[in-house]
């Protein structure tokens, strides 16, 4: 049976334009409400802005055989155990059976800070999923089939993080790929490795325009962290599992 991939470009477009759209709508209301946050954090602060990749996410499981699964996406329900910590909060699980079957992280970020924020995405993606492989190899979740781990970007596509972005490390070379590399670039790097090191089942980034609010504009990387493969191994995967629990 072929997998349903859901007509995930549009369903990504759609996406885009929420994302600009709930970022802007929470602005406007804490600016109505005289409670601005400061620069852009008015935008975050909702915490609605992934919405649509969370629902691109679902109708990925529910079209592969897994609509009949336990699909967290409520808060109180999103939090597995950790080896170096107790808990982890994931935005999107999947069990099934007993069975921990999807865990997905979204993560988004704008400008002008693209530098701190890049290190502190880089370094939650790596601790998480250390952490979570640690305490799957300690049976936290029971004896079962590794589950899928997906980590998905959204970056704002702007001159900041476009350009090429200068490294000082004054005792050893940085590796010659990252050199002058902007931070759209080291995403796709970061994305590529995660996934090579085993570290998540997939990782995508995607970048869009402010003005993408209008248009659902997006563009990718490489084709190794694109939507399409995201996509592609979340169904693979949820109907490999549909086949094998029923």
């Amino acid at each position: 049976m072929a997998l349903d991939l859901v007509d995930y470009e549009q369903k990504t477009r759609e996406a885009v334009k929420a994302f600009w759209g709930n970022r802007e709508a929470a602005r406007q209301k804490q600016i109505e409400a005289g409670k601005a946050d400061q620069g852009e954090r008015a935008g975050v602060t909702a915490g609605k802005n992934m919405d649509g990749f969370l629902a691109l996410a679902l109708d990925i499981i529910k079209a592969n055989g897994l609509a009949h699964a336990e699909i967290h996406q409520n808060r109180a329900m999103l939090t597995l155990p950790g080896y170096f910590r107790p808990t982890k909060l994931w935005d999107l699980l999947v069990i099934h059976k007993g069975e921990l079957i999807a865990a997905i992280e979204l993560k988004s970020q704008v400008g002008p800070s693209f530098g701190n924020n890049f290190n502190n995405r880089t370094e939650e993606a790596i601790g998480t999923a250390h952490d979570l492989w640690t305490a799957f190899r300690e049976e936290a979740f029971g004896k079962q089939p590794r589950p899928f781990v997906g980590w998905l970007m959204m970056v704002e596509d702007a001159p900041g993080s476009r350009g090429p972005v200068r490294d000082s490390s004054p005792h050893f070379p940085v590796f010659e790929e990252f050199k002058g590399a902007s931070y759209l670039k080291r995403y796709d790097l970061l994305c590529q490795r995660l996934v090579r090191e085993q570290l998540y089942t997939t990782a995508a980034v995607i970048a869009a325009e402010r003005s993408a609010v209008d248009t659902g504009h997006f563009t990718e990387l490489s084709s190794m962290t694109g939507i399409k493969t995201f996509v592609s191994a979340l169904a693979g995967h949820i109907a490999a599992e549909a086949a094998r629990l029923g």
